[in-house]
């Protein structure tokens, strides 16, 4: 039967069939079927890993095959399934079912890790094989449908070809998942030790709640950024239906390591380039938004960015994914990320604060600010100044309305509030009353909100009577929706 190997390559990457050939000639190892150097640099390896595990390496010329032949084959996880195929061949032996095999071989036969390998088996249970043989790593995950020999060197992952039962098989039951709204609590709580930034704090359960996005600017000093940090405090874990997109992708990236039950929460840097961001490069990688998929991507001082990299976050916001194309080759990501930025109010970060002198012209803090351009703060939701106030709650508190507005919006809509379209906040998010009907009108007219804003406030309505448990929007819910968006911050600043 025959073994498979996968070449990692985008969201998907391939199963490879791997064949050998051992026929009489001048000692040699030839490999087929467009491999790229990391593959034909397994030679010596697998020969090196054969001899050094206490196998003979066949003395004559050797030809590895791999198919589909008009797909190119990348990635060092060939050794293993090579060397199994050598071995087998060799020994005129032939497995019962077709098996997976992934994993570099080191010169000395250890197994190691490799990039893929949770992809890999789903692609192996999506085509009907049962059975695969993996490094031995803690830090994998094991879809189910398909029995997993974890192996530490090439004489362990040779018995379990043929005796699996001898090494172990882990299989992973499927069982009766109901989804619940969970948190992780951190080990260092953060935003119980904020006091007086209570309307930060309820605008940032707000965000949590329906998945809105959100800008906090204000002088630096004032807590925005470390606001912004304690927000996986505020976030719902993973619900099982979203866990397998955000395994898939740090499998490719080989991060599978940090995948936990908490979503993702990525902080680049304000020199992350445009590949370093929406992905890219020779093998066309996931970027930060991708890895930021189902999580949050939080911009600390947002202003500092490329303005290509903001502007570029207007597509995948809208689409919920990103098209990578290079050389022929496409690559679609899931990118469903939640955006928050923090950004001072003026180049210099003084303006507006009392003990500090502003420097800026009107004209350089206009500039300033247009980097975010009109469409993308269109795009985000929630847009407020940091101020001190004499509110406070309890991160308990929050976590206790963000669960009421999950469970009142999965159960009602499937999906949540940031994420209606127009027809469906039409549908959802009907103000019941000709008095709140006025005072929604009488908002967008006098802040000139755009169409989407003002569907935008009305999610946010929305999402403020769910946390409150209210089957209606109520005055008090779109007033708090309203001033949560307000006007943009550069008219809020040249006001």
């Amino acid at each position: 039967m025959a073994i498979y190997g996968f070449s990692p390559f985008g969201y998907e990457g391939d199963l490879i069939t791997v064949e050998t050939d051992i026929r009489h000639g001048f000692p040699a190892v030839d490999i087929v079927g467009l491999a790229d150097s990391k593959v034909k640099g397994a030679r010596e390896r697998v020969r090196s890993a054969i001899c050094n595990s206490g196998f003979d390496f066949p003395q004559e010329r050797v030809l590895i095959g791999l198919s589909p032949a008009d797909l190119k084959k990348e990635g060092a996880g060939f050794d293993l399934p090579m060397a199994l195929s050598v071995l087998e061949t060799k020994d005129g032996k032939e497995h019962h079912s077709p098996v997976l095999a992934i994993g570099e071989l080191e010169l000395n036969g250890n197994v190691r890790n490799t990039k893929g390998v949770y992809i890999a088996l789903q692609k192996a249970v999506c085509a009907g094989i049962k059975d695969a043989i993996i490094p031995k790593d803690d830090t994998f995950e094991i879809p189910e449908g398909i029995n997993v020999c974890m192996v530490s060197d090439l004489s362990e992952a040779y018995t379990a070809l043929f005796d699996p039962d001898s090494v172990g098989v882990i299989k992973k039951k499927s069982a009766d998942h109901e989804d619940t709204i969970t948190f992780t609590k951190p080990a260092i709580p953060g935003l119980d030790g904020f006091k007086g930034h209570g309307t930060q704090k309820l605008a940032m359960a707000v965000a949590a709640a329906g998945r809105h996005n959100l800008l906090f600017y204000g002088a630096p000093g004032c807590g925005k950024s470390l606001l912004l940090q304690d927000f996986p405090e505020l976030m719902p874990d993973l619900l099982k239906e979203e866990e397998d997109s955000v395994k898939r992708i740090y499998s490719i990236t080989g991060l599978q390591g940090l995948l936990k039950t908490a979503r993702p929460f990525r902080q680049p840097h304000q020199t992350a380039s445009i590949e370093g961001m929406c992905g890219g490069g020779v093998h066309l990688n996931p970027g930060e938004i991708s890895l930021a998929h189902n999580g949050v991507l939080f911009l600390d001082e947002a202003a500092e960015f490329r303005t290509s990299c903001l502007q570029m976050l207007r597509v995948p916001m809208e689409t919920r994914n990103i098209t990578l194309c290079r050389a022929g080759r496409t690559v679609i990501y899931p990118a469903d990320f939640q955006l928050l930025m923090a950004a001072s109010p003026c180049p210099c970060g003084n303006y507006g604060d009392k003990h500090k002198m502003c420097l800026c012209s009107t004209r350089a803090i206009e500039l300033y600010w247009k980097k975010f351009s009109s469409p993308l703060l269109d795009r985000v939701e929630i847009r407020m100044s940091i101020e001190e106030d004499d509110l406070d709650y309890s991160a308990d508190e929050l976590r206790e309305m963000i669960k009421t507005a999950w469970e009142t919006q999965l159960k009602r809509q499937v999906k949540l509030n940031s994420r209606l379209t127009s027809e469906e906040v039409k549908k959802y998010c009907k103000l019941s009353t000709l008095f709140l009907k006025e005072e929604y009108a009488n908002a967008v007219n006098r802040n000139n909100w755009s169409r989407r804003s003002a569907d935008n406030v009305l999610k946010l309505a929305r999402t403020v009577a769910d946390m409150h448990g209210h089957d209606c929007i109520s005055d008090s819910d779109l007033q708090l929706a309203c001033s949560l968006h307000g006007a943009t911050p550069l008219e809020s600043l040249l006001d």
